[in-house]
């Protein structure tokens, strides 16, 4: 060991700071509820190469992605001081057409390539489409807003207002979208800033060595995890309900094979694309995997690229999981990304049962809502991810109404919705008895209902509605969740994705999963004698 274990540890930690400040940053400097109140939005600390360094405790599927999407701005762009990168485009570096993101290189006085690079992402409530939210059932990625391939916003420090007015020009709330990009931009200066000071305190030679040490560190750490895993094969598959299109159920497979210290993760045997989107372009797949192997590791290590490093992932061109252009993919985010978590941990279950839980939700449960607002006089676009149900784990209880694994926001405080939109919620409750049950029972889910005060235009992503979060070691799988329309006190069900015009005074109420049960209870294994 060539390098001070306690600097290590004070190099993580003032690093991750940095990702930390440009979040509260972004966070108090936001003006759409979807980033000030739900936390919709990701930052972290990259190196020079555009290797992750640091990251915030933030949205698991924006983290793991984002170094793809630093990677494609030092590819497509020569980057210089003060400039700043924007991007979205799903098959350029980006996600799904909502998350932006902004890189901005961190250059010393004494060079001419990057110390080190900043960037962040974020949820927009609105950037286009054929419906309001862009989360739109498109079948077409072009359906589902304005596309932004890598390219300077700023140059040298100057901002090129037509790309500023060209992007505003193509959405339905451009205050909103306008206030939220100042609050990114004003995050990737603080990273900047906060980075520079950190030069000037210890020096970039010992920083840069040490930022290698944390990634080579995680590594070493994750390899010790997985040589404690037996050496082996396991298979897993489940399946999304549909793609809002057709009625077909999608099929999600995945091998992975334990060797040592390494493993190889391999989704071949997985639906091809699908018409609908729900999508899930490379980065997503290797988020999820990023993400369901940190996981497993219990120790507090740094979450950097050198977590991944020992994993192969194969995700086979054209499938469900590495979708090609021009396939839509605003669901893939946020619905298959949760799909892809609960297979990989079925396999990992088979490997390492003490460290997996049973099936969460398994479902992001979006909603948008958007339309004309005549009391405040503007366009509106309302977005809601909504929690559910923590499957159960080998020792404890799932946790009830919690946003799990992929997602990692907050709910929108119900004053804050009822401030900002045309919208009164009726109601906000556990979901009791959706949990399954076992030895250790997992999480219930939860009822939001929405009351629309105003004609609007409502799209419902959302999963698990037929196919349950499944149990483990014998517990019984969570029940499904379930959309309704509530007009004139008449019910209605509505499908698991779906577009409606909602009218004055319309309800829409979802129920969303429950986790899946862990073990047989004393009553299941009574009945079973």
């Amino acid at each position: 060991m060539d390098f001070d274990p306690i600097k290590l540890e004070l190099y993580k930690n003032i690093l991750t700071s940095v990702s930390e400040e440009m979040g509260v940053t972004l966070q108090r400097t936001s003006f759409s509820p979807n980033i000030k109140e739900r936390l919709d939005f990701s930052c972290a600390v990259f190196d020079g190469k555009g290797q992750m360094i640091a990251q915030a405790a933030h949205i698991p599927v924006h983290l793991g992605s984002m170094p793809l999407s630093v990677l494609a701005a030092i590819e497509k762009t020569k980057m210089e001081r003060g400039d700043m990168i924007i991007l979205n485009d799903p098959y350029q570096g980006g996600t799904h057409l909502p998350d932006i993101t902004l890189v901005a290189p961190v250059f010393g006085d004494d060079c001419d390539e990057p110390y080190f690079f900043v960037a962040n992402r974020a949820h927009h409530a609105d950037v286009g489409g054929i419906t309001p939210g862009s989360m739109p059932l498109a079948t077409s990625v072009v359906q589902e807003g304005i596309r932004i391939p890598p390219i300077k916003l700023f140059q040298k420090g100057e901002l090129d207002t037509d790309i500023w007015e060209l992007i505003l020009a193509n959405v339905r709330t451009p205050t909103e979208r306008s206030g939220d990009l100042e609050a990114q931009i004003a995050a990737n200066r603080i990273g900047e800033h906060r980075l520079l000071e950190i030069v000037e305190k210890y020096g970039i030679t010992e920083l840069q060595t040490y930022m290698e040490e944390l990634c080579a560190y995680s590594n070493r750490m994750v390899r010790s995890v997985l040589n404690e895993i037996p050496n082996g094969e396991y298979i897993f598959s489940d399946y999304l309900d549909n793609d809002g299109i057709t009625n077909d159920q999608i099929e999600i497979r995945v091998s992975i094979k334990i060797n040592n210290d390494t493993a190889i993760v391999d989704f071949t045997g997985s639906s091809p694309q699908v018409k609908g989107s729900v999508n899930a372009i490379y980065a997503i797949t290797l988020s999820a995997v990023f993400y369901t192997f940190r996981c497993i590791v219990e120790e507090n290590i740094p979450s950097n690229s050198g977590c991944i490093e020992p994993i192969q992932v194969i995700a086979p061109e054209g499938t469900i999981v590495n979708a090609t252009f021009p396939s839509a993919v605003a669901g893939g985010n946020v619905e298959t990304s949760q799909r892809i978590v609960d297979v990989l941990f079925g396999a990992l279950a088979q490997a390492c049962p003490e460290r997996v839980p049973a099936a969460s939700s398994g479902s992001m449960n979006n909603i948008t809502i958007g339309g004309s607002d005549v009391v405040r006089d503007r366009e509106f676009t309302y977005y809601e991810t909504i929690g559910g149900g923590m499957g159960a784990r080998p020792k404890k209880d799932g946790i009830d109404a919690i946003h799990t694994h992929m997602t990692n926001t907050m709910n929108t405080p119900i004053e804050a919705i009822e401030t900002s939109y045309p919208i009164e919620v009726d109601e906000y409750s556990i979901r009791r008895g959706t949990g399954g049950s076992g030895k250790y029972q997992g999480g219930d889910g939860i009822v939001r209902s929405f009351r629309i005060l105003t004609d609007a235009e409502v799209t419902i992503l959302s999963d698990r509605r037929e196919v349950n979060p499944y149990g483990l070691e014998e517990g019984e799988p969570g029940d499904c969740g379930r959309n309704t329309l509530i007009r004139d006190g008449e019910e209605s069900s509505l499908k698991g994705k779906v577009t409606i015009h909602a009218e004055e005074r319309d309800i829409i109420k979802i129920e969303t999963p429950g986790g899946g049960g862990y073990g047989l209870s004393t009553q299941q294994s009574d009945k079973k004698k």
